[in-house]
């Protein structure tokens, strides 16, 4: 047979053929016609690379490159693409994704009964949800249920952009825009129990409290020992309700399951604990709001005053049990503590030759470590230097002039050694532009 001849293009040379999914300038575009301009602008800034594939520790670009990912807001503590987590996804997808919410469901229910197999004493009914501000909602509104409709958070908290969470998330920087938030919420200094005393004393038992165990968006920000256990001491005696946020803290992320598990003496007893992030495994979105009998009885009694569509879904509920498994067959949580501490004290002395100049603290628990900066310029060029070396960490919301590392539980010394030597050369350069 032979072969057609080749058609001649006009101009006298041939188109590259590009696909569209991986061309930088017109995702660029698309961004900036659809989704965010800004978004597209800080994503030239950081190279315009596509983010296309994952796995593991690591995160890979549309022309082929490898970025060790030390960041994710504290969502991979799994890493990307766990292989039980994928499975178990892959075969819900195969099967049932999504719940036609007549019948009842298994996964969700062997999903929550996994996850309060695991939360600390007393917190047995799950509420699932697709999102971490979703689950802080949900505590607010179960909290308004019982007549705690006076809401107390703390100065540098973060718990959401939604408007009921945005309430308790106390800067100013995102609040404004949308004001009036929710009516009678005060804020009260991180840390400082004698603060929420006062507070307390005025408001009663109207009031609803929201604390993290270590504030992560508040720049790694922890608090003094036995803080918790006096916040709830505090809350029992005022008849206040207690919603533990844990939706970056938990489930390894600070070297324990829960960052409530750290405190002596009392354990703090949370109304509510809030679950999110690791949750999901790197895999599907999935929150959960998780609460004693008492708190929970109004939902309990009538599943549609608080639903969504979405919630609870086949696929990420299986998703939340295989990460649950994950968490505990692999033991996980011991390993996050061993690296953390590791990674701490090496970090610690990668930015040694800086303290008290260009570095003002270096801090964190588990593999929740901050570094904070004498000028939040700083943490924008250490971003950028590390990018330019093949590590990607974040920034901190509530806390500009604080780099913020959320590495996995997973990586191995190789990355570690690939991480440090990068951290260590960023922080030269960055030193001698900014000295």
């Amino acid at each position: 047979m032979t072969a057609a001849p080749a058609v001649a293009p006009v101009t006298g040379s041939v188109a590259p053929v590009t696909d569209p999914a991986t061309d930088r300038a017109h995702i660029a575009r698309l961004y900036r016609e659809h989704l965010s301009s800004g978004r597209s602008v800080l994503g030239t800034v950081l190279g315009g690379m596509l983010e296309t594939a994952s796995d593991g520790a690591w995160v890979f670009t549309e022309d082929g490159r490898r970025y060790l990912d030390f960041g994710g807001y504290g969502v991979f503590i799994l890493g990307h693409r766990h292989p039980h987590v994928t499975a178990a996804v892959h075969r819900q997808v195969d099967t049932h994704p999504l719940a036609g919410r007549v019948f009842l469901e298994p996964v969700a229910a062997l999903a929550a009964e996994a996850l309060a197999a695991r939360t600390p004493p007393g917190l047995h009914h799950v509420h699932f949800v697709n999102s971490g501000a979703e689950a802080t909602e949900a505590g607010l509104k179960l909290a308004r249920a019982h007549g705690h409709t006076a809401l107390v958070s703390t100065l540098g908290g973060y718990h959401g952009k939604t408007l009921g969470a945005l309430t308790a998330t106390a800067n100013p920087k995102y609040q404004q825009p949308f004001r009036p938030l929710l009516p009678d919420s005060t804020a009260v200094p991180y840390g400082d129990a004698a603060a929420l005393d006062a507070t307390l004393a005025e408001l009663g038992r109207r009031a609803c409290v929201i604390v993290e165990p270590v504030q992560g968006e508040g720049g790694v920000r922890i608090p003094p020992p036995d803080y918790l256990a006096e916040v709830s001491r505090l809350c029992r005696t005022y008849g206040a309700f207690l919603i533990l946020d844990e939706i970056q803290t938990g489930l390894g992320r600070l070297g324990s399951w829960w960052g409530m598990d750290a405190e002596g003496g009392s354990p703090p007893q949370p109304d509510v604990l809030l679950v999110g992030k690791g949750l999901s495994g790197g895999v599907v979105p999935v929150a959960a709001m998780v609460a004693t009998p008492a708190a929970y009885a109004p939902f309990s009694r009538d599943p549609y005053l608080h639903t969504s569509t979405f919630a609870a879904s086949p696929i990420a509920c299986a998703a939340a049990l295989a990460a649950v498994e994950a968490l505990e067959s692999e033991e996980v949580v011991p390993r996050a503590r061993t690296l953390g501490e590791r990674l701490l004290a090496d970090v610690r002395a990668a930015c040694a030759p800086y303290t008290g100049g260009l570095v003002r603290d270096v801090r964190g628990r588990g593999l929740l470590i901050g570094l904070e900066f004498a000028e939040e310029q700083a943490v924008g060029e250490l971003i950028l230097e590390l990018v330019g070396r093949g590590v990607l960490v974040n920034h901190s919301l509530n806390a500009t002039r604080v780099l913020r590392l959320t590495p996995p539980a997973i990586v191995g010394e190789e990355e570690v050694r690939l991480f440090l030597t990068a951290l260590t050369e960023a922080l030269r350069v960055v030193a001698t532009h900014i000295g």
